[in-house]
């Protein structure tokens, strides 16, 4: 009887285990959408990003003649700009960047926190 009882508990403290280490693995980023409703999850160039450079990049950054020889009116120069880091440190307002947007007050944290998880995924197309 003392045996059967024994067993029992082995068996639900090794149940218990598997349970628990099984999402030990999962990313944070990729599990959660924030709670103020900024979803991060799955995030493509096309979807999300774009129209976040149209409506607050392209229109100083593009053309034949952009602010500061950066463009961002395509995928392969925002991801350039993604890739070595300026694209996010300039909208996070960070040391060493030009504070963009320009002369104007810093993007949302929800469009930050868009733009960041794109270039974290692997800034898909």
């Amino acid at each position: 009887m003392e045996c059967r009882i024994i067993s029992k508990i082995v068996f639900f403290i090794i149940v218990g285990l598997l349970l628990l280490s099984s999402c030990y693995y999962d990313n944070y980023d990729d599990l959660v959408v924030e709670s103020n409703g900024c979803d991060t999850i799955n995030m493509t160039y096309s979807l999300n990003i774009k129209p976040i450079m149209d409506k607050s990049c392209t229109s100083c950054h593009s053309g034949a003649a952009p602010a500061g020889n950066i463009s961002l009116d395509t995928y392969d120069n925002t991801k350039k700009s993604a890739d070595d880091g300026s694209l996010l440190g300039s909208m996070q307002h960070e040391s060493g960047y030009s504070p963009m947007p320009k002369n104007q007050v810093k993007l949302d944290d929800c469009t930050i926190n868009i733009i960041s998880a794109w270039i974290n995924q692997g800034s898909k197309y």
